[in-house]
């Protein structure tokens, strides 16, 4: 196997060719999780994965509870779908908040007053939606200071207990709603999460290794291991240049070629792998040094970057490109660019 074939793979894996879901939420599970910190950024993610859907859509699933946005994967906001969202928190929420043990004592949240912030939380939302203003004013009342990095670390804490999680934004202000008032889905024992994790990351993220499990999940190393090897039987592996990439096996359809792809920021496609030499060669290493940008895939590989701009009832999306392309791959980029319009149902002004 070389980088060619497995980028194909991730394509098809990741349903960024021949994607076979319909409802942004099943979407949202095969991958585990999409990386949620940048919201339109995230549900672009969806969009791009879902050919026919637009960000009304995902807002829909959203605003229906179907998906929900909350701290997992290295401690980093995620969309999750609902149904997964408690037994991800069970696995993944003690290692982060043993991580921020530290940053606690900076800003001097001890338990008790992370308890009372809690119940504080917990008593204010029950039965409704409020957003993140209503609840800062909330704790504020009850005494409790939400100065600086305080805010974010009790809102944060209060999520990874399980008594909170972000359903939408308003306004560019999230909203949060109780658990509580979720129906109680699926809850798995420790090693079942491990398995469960595992199977979700390397059948839509390989060919992939634990390592790059590791960093994705931001599990230790004894903890990746056992999740890989508990369904290891259900992937195909295959060792290249000493490392052993393992993924699910499927037929490659090669004829959607030459696509292109407008990945945001912090695309699943880039972000789901600490090594992601396979997608970024070495120019483009350079011209992206230090730099989260949306990036430009031509088959896989990054070729540039994209901004978009808003103007009245028009987007305009600009590129900088790393290579010339030809006049297919500059149509494939016209077609990429015309399906962000549809997804915002905008004008497109190239």
């Amino acid at each position: 196997m070389n980088h060619s074939e497995i980028i194909l793979i991730r394509l098809k894996n990741q349903q960024l060719i021949n994607s076979r879901y319909n409802k942004p939420e099943d979407l949202v599970s095969w991958l585990g999780g999409i990386q949620g910190q940048d919201y339109p950024g995230a549900k672009w993610a969806i969009g791009l994965r879902l050919p026919k859907s637009t960000d009304p859509d995902i807002e829909q699933s959203i605003n229906e509870k179907n998906i929900l946005r909350t701290w997992l994967m290295r401690g980093t906001l995620h969309l999750v779908a609902t149904e997964d969202i408690r037994w991800m928190l069970g696995l993944l929420a003690p290692r982060i908040i043993k991580s921020n043990r530290r940053r606690y004592r900076e800003l001097e949240l001890n338990e008790e007053i992370l308890e009372r912030s809690n119940q504080v939380l917990k008593d204010a939302i029950e039965g409704k939606e409020l957003d993140r203003i209503e609840l800062l004013s909330i704790l504020r009342e009850n005494g409790i200071s939400t100065q600086g990095q305080r805010a974010a670390y009790m809102l944060q804490r209060a999520s990874l207990d399980g008594i909170i999680c972000q359903c939408g934004m308003q306004s560019n202000n999230p909203l949060y709603i109780s658990l509580d008032n979720l129906p109680n889905k699926k809850s798995l024992d420790h090693d079942e999460a491990l398995a469960e994790l595992a199977r979700r990351f390397f059948k839509s993220r390989g060919p992939a290794t634990v390592g790059d499990f590791m960093w994705w999940s931001g599990l230790l190393a004894a903890d990746a291991r056992t999740g890989l090897y508990a369904i290891k039987s259900e992937l195909t592996s295959e060792s290249i240049s000493g490392q052993t990439y393992w993924y699910l096996k499927d037929d490659i359809v090669e004829n959607v070629l030459p696509v292109v792809h407008l990945l945001p920021t912090y695309d699943e496609y880039l972000f789901g792998y600490r090594d992601r030499s396979a997608q970024i060669k070495s120019l483009s290493k350079i011209k992206l040094k230090n730099r989260y940008l949306p990036t430009i895939a031509l088959n896989g590989l990054i070729i540039g970057t994209w901004k978009r701009i808003f103007r009245g009832d028009k987007v305009i999306i600009e590129h900088e490109l790393f290579k010339k392309l030809n006049k297919n791959e500059n149509q494939a980029l016209n077609r990429a660019k015309s399906r962000y319009g549809k997804f915002l149902d905008m004008n497109i002004k190239f």
